[in-house]
């Protein structure tokens, strides 16, 4: 630590100033400049991370669905009972109830 206090001290003390003032300033630069800073990265990540669980909940709900499908292509008594419950669909002699809530 008393070898970097020697730089600002020595002989070379005001081009370690000018060399610490530059590069704070290009870090200023890269961190806040328009259109790529910090914040974007930031927000951009926050995007990336919320549609990635977006992506994840329709996956789960296209395995659900696919397992719905093949329910109903290989079951007789599901598809028919699918078909009674979300078209109204009733057998020849039978009668249909609708009670709305």
């Amino acid at each position: 630590m008393a070898r970097f206090r020697d730089i600002f001290k020595g002989e070379h003390r005001s081009f370690a100033r000018y060399a610490a003032v530059i590069t704070f300033l290009f870090l200023l630069f890269v961190l806040f400049k328009p259109g790529s800073n910090i914040f974007n990265w930031i927000s951009a990540r926050h995007e990336i991370a919320r549609q990635q669980k977006q992506i994840s909940e329709y996956e789960k709900a296209l395995e659900e669905l696919d397992a719905k499908i093949n329910m109903l292509t290989s079951d007789r008594d599901t598809l028919e009972k699918f078909a009674r419950e979300r078209f109204h669909l009733a057998a020849p002699g039978e009668d249909v109830y609708i009670v709305e809530e």
